[in-house]
């Protein structure tokens, strides 16, 4: 046992030792948080925030990397460090190299097994890796997973050995737009709108330790007329269990329940969540068996239905609320798919509130759980992608083409294995008030079909049908793109008529570009006095559309991204484009319905 103990402190010693050493691979920009990144415990934060227990092991840091061919077996030797959780082809990995389809990427580390009560198991999870991961705990294979950007998890306990060191090695292989997965903008040869492949764990990994009986999944559903929320406590083996709600640390609900088994807990005088005031319940579930966890809801209501005037609007919490936020592409030069710390989350988050928007379409990428959690908690709606899903080169794009793509039953299987698994990640987040599962004809297929079961398998949200030219005449929100606009569809008598893109201003700043060339916007200008002037005209362009029942816009885009030149901010979040304080009251007078009240009264 001293033995052990020796090694496993000559093994923490060394690991010290090679996180004073890393330092990220050199890059065309840095954010204001890259230097705060600390390799022996990057993004430490506990990753799932709906879902919490006290005891866990972060995984996050420096592994053993190598690469091989696709078909290779295990390398004997590994080729050098790589800081998880970020991608190998970024700069925060200290690797920044490619990953090509026919390549494979390996990891390894070991770790201290924590103790386990009698009859407990050992929980590896993983947030995100993009794309098939394939997971071995001291040689023994624990599972497969493929899906670039669902959590997943592996009871790894039969492959526990002794009480010394474990050893993990994950396998990963991304074909990036090689294959005929959902993957979003990346590209092997970035240019344009097509950015940076990300490959591998680009999500926290961590251990967690839970009873032989044990809670697997929360399902939350709120019902604000019935003020009570709708709640399922999923757990691996039949239990009774009690639910507490609390609010601002005072518990004003509590019920006993079955596992796996629907139950309504009633409460007094709901507190709903909305953008102006986003309250959130906190709730705590403790398991008979010794299994506790906290997660936390809001209550709110989402739908659509005629305002005072005839026109459809997008309803929460029973009010008509025009939407206005920016395309939220969610990239970093420094760590691409992958936020450097906790704070630049928030940062992205916070600041689109301050310029006063109310909503983001978060394009084509899911995010970490702790975006979602400063969108609940800062009070920031979410209209969420699915990544887009290509298949075969000749379905990549194709804009105002009266017939779908052509997907293979594997395509399709693929398609809908990701889409269900976004859903059922995302599904407790109270932000959230709009699926989308297509955009701009990208890999469209089945249209109808895909959004009717979207909107089954969730009808507590809306779902846009889909976003960008290729309507099909089905799904609660029509929705046209715009460059740079604005403009809509005509309101119809069934429909939301919605601006899912718009705008697309571009202004290149000087020592703030990924390239000093190839930078392009939908329209560019040479200073921020054009880029405002350009800006104050869309606004002005608004309102008569609203008063013509637009009930949505989404500008594009919160900050610049490689090529791209049309965000608010640049592309490493150092320069505001805007006169902040301008935009902000001119966004909060469209929400008030200022602006569209005037239009329409002339």
């Amino acid at each position: 046992m001293r033995a052990i103990r020796i090694l496993a402190a000559c093994a923490a010693a060394a690991a010290l030792a090679a996180a004073a050493d890393w330092k990220p691979a050199d890059g065309p920009l840095t954010t204001p948080w890259t230097n705060q990144v600390n390799a022996a415990n990057p993004l430490p934060e506990y990753p799932r925030p709906q879902l919490t227990r006290e005891r866990w092991t972060n995984l996050n840091g420096l592994w053993d990397y190598a690469i091989t061919p696709k078909e290779a077996a295990r390398p004997q030797q590994f080729e050098g460090k790589i800081l998880v959780p970020f991608a190998i082809e970024s700069a925060l990995s200290g690797v920044k190299r490619p990953l090509t389809a026919q390549q494979q990427l390996w990891y390894r580390r070991t770790f201290t097994a924590p103790k386990l009560d009698k009859g407990g198991r050992l929980m590896l999870h993983f947030e995100a890796v993009d794309w098939r991961a394939e997971v071995f705990v001291n040689g023994k294979p624990v599972g497969t997973h493929e899906g670039g950007y669902d959590p997943f998890s592996f009871d790894i306990t039969a492959a526990l050995s002794g009480s010394g060191p474990q050893e993990l090695t994950v396998a990963v292989w991304d074909p990036t737009d090689k294959g005929n997965q959902p993957r979003g903008k990346q590209v092997s040869e970035p240019s344009g709108i097509w950015y940076t492949a990300v490959s591998g764990i680009w999500g926290t990994a961590w251990l967690e330790p839970v009873p032989a009986v044990h809670v697997s999944r929360l399902r939350m559903i709120p019902d604000v007329d019935g003020g009570k929320l709708l709640l399922t406590v999923q757990s691996n083996k039949p239990a009774d269990y009690t639910a507490t709600a609390l609010f601002e640390g005072k518990p004003v609900a509590k019920l006993s329940g079955t596992a796996n088994r629907e139950i309504a807990l009633q409460l007094p005088d709901p507190k709903l969540w909305s953008p102006d005031s986003p309250a959130l319940y906190d709730l705590e579930i403790r398991l008979k068996g010794g299994d506790t966890v906290k997660s936390y809801f809001g209550m709110r209501k989402v739908d659509f239905r005629k305002d005072e005037a005839g026109f459809n609007r997008i309803f929460l919490n029973n009010k008509p609320l025009f939407m206005i936020g920016p395309l939220d592409q969610g990239w970093w030069p420094d760590g691409l798919y992958t936020a450097p710390t906790d704070a630049a989350l928030r940062f992205d988050v916070e600041q689109t509130r301050k310029l006063g928007f109310n909503m983001a379409r978060k394009h084509v990428k899911v995010e970490p759980a702790r975006w979602y959690y400063w969108c609940d908690k800062l009070g920031l709606m979410v209209w969420q992608d699915l990544p887009s899903g290509f298949g075969r080169p000749e379905n990549k794009i194709k804009h105002h083409g009266p017939q779908d793509a052509k997907f293979t039953a594997e395509e399709k299987a693929i398609f809908q294995r990701e889409l269900k698994a976004m859903m059922s990640f995302l599904f407790n987040v109270p932000s959230i008030i709009v699926w989308v599962p297509f955009n701009e004809g990208w890999g469209q297929h089945d249209t109808v079909e895909v959004l009717k079961s979207a909107k089954a398998a969730d009808p507590s949200r809306l779902v846009d049908g889909p976003s960008g030219w290729e309507d099909r005449g089905w799904g609660d929100m029509k929705d046209i793109h715009d460059y740079p606009g604005p403009a809509m569809f005509p309101a119809e008598p069934n429909r939301v008529s919605v601006l899912g893109e718009f705008g697309g201003l571009g202004l290149p700043v000087e020592d703030h570009l990924w390239w000093n060339k190839r930078n392009w916007g939908y329209r560019t200008y040479k200073s921020r006095e054009e880029l405002q002037t350009a800006y104050d005209a869309l606004m002005v362009a608004l309102p008569p559309l609203i008063a013509k029942g637009l009930a949505a816009a989404v500008y594009t885009q919160t900050t610049d991204v490689e090529g791209e030149v049309n965000g608010l901010f640049t592309y490493d979040r150092k320069v505001m484009k805007f006169d902040a304080a301008k935009i902000a009251a001119a966004h909060r007078q469209l929400i008030a319905g200022e602006r569209a009240k005037a239009a329409a009264a002339k």
